[in-house]
């Protein structure tokens, strides 16, 4: 257990206001053996908003080394839609203005088992990850792509600097989000790239999570909510300037941010739009904020009666994909055995293991083609129609869904 204190915003160094308090939660990732469950590790997941940075953040995060490490759970490879998305994502790169160098070096922070890294070192462009999940590290190197395992920091970025030289092009995708010292990011990143060189990284974007009340994106590991407003008022204390915009659909809604020192390049003028935009909905202020809460409260009100009816009429719910979003939706609503039988997983990492928190077991995907529930709580939701057209058999046989975004129903 552990019991900071509330913190000031990482940005301004303003006290946060509070958006919503989900409790006490575990790891998003840390599945468990039954031996776990005395000491696992819970922490008061309280959300919270910033006036002068307009950055929606997590009141207290657990220490990095608690959620990367060895032992992590989550390797990018094993979903093909997030393949694809990778090597849409290099070809952009490749083809768009900013990659222009001859000899071009290229650094990943955050590059899992080399998914989006290992288009550039398949094509020789010299490139290095850096990724402190050890295991994940592991797997990127025997795959022939230079990483190291370290968390990156402006000591790093000097360390680089001074062996490779600047990079013409630094990236991430789904990293940004969760590193609490973002201020030393940034000054590592002002350090490590060259005057033409960008930032170019995706993140889950606040406008989709409000708009699609989907508030699992919202665990242990994603510290940050990101706005275009909040990204640009991060960059533009280190005279870096956000110069285009590009939304997503991964992670059931992103954004791409490219970030380049100022004046280097043109500002796109979708940046000015998006951001007229946030105004407009309220993602620089608490009124909308407030309403998001409201909106998640009544989301887990209607979930818990769907999954009591069903219960009540005797029939079997299994969870499909133990996901780290999913510990945000299990424990805030507590979702337990109650309801659900089991929780199935094609990652052989966390198969025979425990749900965070809740302590569902955890079976193959093998186990549900021969066990199938009367019906499958989604709860890799925003990977919908990979695993409508994976389980056609189930569906056939009249087995039905349970989704909770963009609100809970039987599909």
């Amino acid at each position: 257990m552990n019991n900071h204190n509330p913190i000031n915003c990482r940005i301004s160094g303003d006290p946060l206001e509070e958006i919503i308090d989900f409790g006490l939660q575990p790891l998003g990732n840390g599945f468990l053996t039954k031996e776990d469950f005395q000491d696992e590790y819970f922490f008061n997941m309280k959300l919270g908003f910033n006036q002068n940075s307009q950055m929606v953040q997590l009141f207290e995060q657990p220490e990095p080394e608690k959620m990367f490490h060895r032992e992590y759970a989550f390797f990018s490879s094993t979903s093909t839609a997030m393949k694809k998305h990778f090597q849409e994502f290099y070809r952009y790169i490749i083809n768009s203005s900013y990659y222009s160098s001859d000899n071009p070096f290229v650094v990943e922070i955050g590059c899992n088992d080399g998914i989006l890294l290992g288009n550039f070192a398949a094509d020789g462009i010299s490139h290095l990850g850096i990724e402190p999940s050890t295991n994940v590290a592991d797997v990127a190197n025997k795959k022939g792509i230079n990483t190291i395992s370290e968390f990156f920091s402006e000591k790093l970025a000097m360390k680089i600097v001074q062996t490779n030289g600047k990079a013409d092009i630094v990236m991430s995708a789904n990293v940004m989000c969760h590193i609490p010292n973002i201020l030393n990011i940034v000054a590592g990143l002002k350090t490590l790239i060259k005057d033409q060189g960008v930032l170019i990284f995706e993140d889950p974007y606040l406008g989709d999570v409000i708009k699609k009340t989907s508030y699992d994106q919202i665990y242990d590991e994603h510290v940050y909510l990101f706005s275009a407003i909040s990204v640009q008022n991060l960059f533009n204390r280190f005279d870096f300037e956000l110069v285009d915009l590009q939304p997503q659909s991964t992670h059931g809604g992103s954004m791409r941010y490219v970030i380049a020192h100022k004046d280097q390049y043109e500002i796109q003028p979708i940046v000015g739009n998006i951001i007229e935009e946030e105004r407009s909905i309220g993602l620089d202020n608490m009124i909308s904020l407030h309403e998001f809460s409201e909106n998640i409260k009544q989301s887990k009100e209607k979930l818990i009666s769907i999954l009591k009816e069903i219960k009540s009429n005797g029939k079997t719910i299994a969870g499909y994909a133990a996901t780290s979003k999913s510990t945000t939706i299990l424990n805030y609503c507590k979702v337990g055995s109650q309801y659900l039988d089991y929780i199935c997983d094609t990652t052989p990492i966390k198969q025979g293991k425990y749900s965070p928190g809740m302590h569902i077991p955890i079976y193959p995907h093998s186990h549900f083609l021969e066990n199938p529930p009367d019906y499958a709580f989604l709860l890799a939701w925003n990977h919908l129609d990979e695993i409508l057209n994976k389980e056609k058999s189930f569906i056939d046989a009249g087995g039905k869904w349970i989704l909770n975004v963009p609100q809970p129903r039987i599909l």
